[in-house]
């Protein structure tokens, strides 16, 4: 009787095993038919650049080498024609990220604007300066007394104008500014309209190409450091520090690649822009490409705080805590060595 018992269990034993070998089979050619799961769809982030001005090289790089998407991130480039209308995109959420120079984060910060930097990507000397018209008496840096200028107000390029005019010691009120968008300055400048104008690459450069033997560019360098950021709305980071230190990661590929690959990075930018790979050759060497928080940039926004508080472009009369207005903690998750400013 134990016997045909044993023997019972193993044939049970053996129609268990040929079930479960068949529940396998059946798994497995269903996991075949359905194909393997989906891989996650990547975040899509829309960024706000200006994607003719060589300090977006690092953003472009990383959606173009492949940074952002080995990141899981779907880069959108918004194009933009300079950092105060990528700012307004940011705080008007058409865009999650925007490319800025120093001084619209400053006004941010005066006008209380709940934004921060996530990291600066780039650092110039000479893209800021003056393009002027010989015949119109414009020859000398003194010379700009009682021309009219055109720049766009509240920007880089007006915080350039009026730290030239006072290094000539010449106060604003002693030219004409006229306020023109930057991509109207050339034409302005062209037609007559005005008898120079500032502004930053690549319109410096514009300018003195329609202007030929006429024209005379007096640079920036010893007045103004362009340092141009990255910034988000804070509601957004607080919601994904996650994504700001993919993003982060992306454009540290994306800086050294434009580092380190000029002929290609500007080739690139070529290929996406209005200008040729010779209008950025002679200064790239100049060109800081890095992701980083320096102290300078702190130190910056409080200098440029108080000309606008002087010029009574703000009504605020003190300076705000600009700590408060720069995001720290992805950074120093992502390279610690990059922050250097000081909390």
């Amino acid at each position: 009787m134990s016997g045909r018992r044993r023997a019972a269990g193993a044939a049970l034993a053996g129609w268990l095993l040929v079930l479960a070998l068949a529940l396998l089979m059946a798994a497995f050619a269903w996991w075949r038919l359905r194909g393997a799961a989906p891989a996650a769809a990547a975040e899509r982030v829309v960024i706000a650049t200006n994607t003719d001005y060589v300090g977006s090289c690092p953003v472009l790089a990383a959606r173009e080498q492949g940074y952002f998407a080995n990141e899981g991130i779907d880069a959108v480039v918004q194009a933009h024609s300079s950092g105060k209308s990528a700012m307004e995109a940011v705080l008007q959420g058409r865009a999650q990220l925007g490319t800025v120079a120093d001084i619209p984060v400053m006004f941010a910060g005066l006008n209380g604007r709940p934004v921060a930097v996530i990291a600066s990507i780039f650092k110039a000397e000479k893209d800021h300066g003056i393009v002027g018209r010989r015949d119109r008496g414009v020859g000398a840096p003194a010379s700009l007394k009682g021309k009219r200028i055109g720049v766009t107000l509240s920007t880089s390029g007006h915080f350039t104008l009026d730290a030239y005019l006072n290094r000539q010691r010449l106060l604003p009120r002693e030219v004409s500014m006229r306020n023109y968008q930057p991509e109207q300055l050339a034409a302005a400048l062209a037609s007559g309209e005005i008898d120079a104008a500032a502004a930053w690459e690549p319109f410096l450069a514009e300018m003195l190409a329609a202007l030929g033997q006429n024209g005379v560019a007096f640079y920036g360098e010893d007045v103004y450091e362009s340092i141009y950021n990255v910034v988000a709305m804070r509601a957004y980071i607080g919601a994904r520090p996650d994504t700001i230190k993919r993003v982060l990661r992306a454009l540290r590929g994306g800086a050294q690649f434009c580092a380190d690959k000029p002929d290609a990075a500007r080739t690139m930018l070529a290929a996406g822009s209005k200008n040729d790979n010779a209008t950025w050759q002679a200064s790239w060497p100049l060109y800081r490409f890095g992701v980083v928080l320096d102290q300078g940039l702190i130190l910056a926004l409080e200098d440029e705080a108080r000309w606008a508080i002087k010029n009574q472009l703000s009504p605020r009369s003190d300076i705000p805590n600009y700590l408060d207005y720069v995001y720290l903690d992805g950074l120093e998750a992502v390279q610690s060595s990059a922050v250097t400013i000081i909390h």
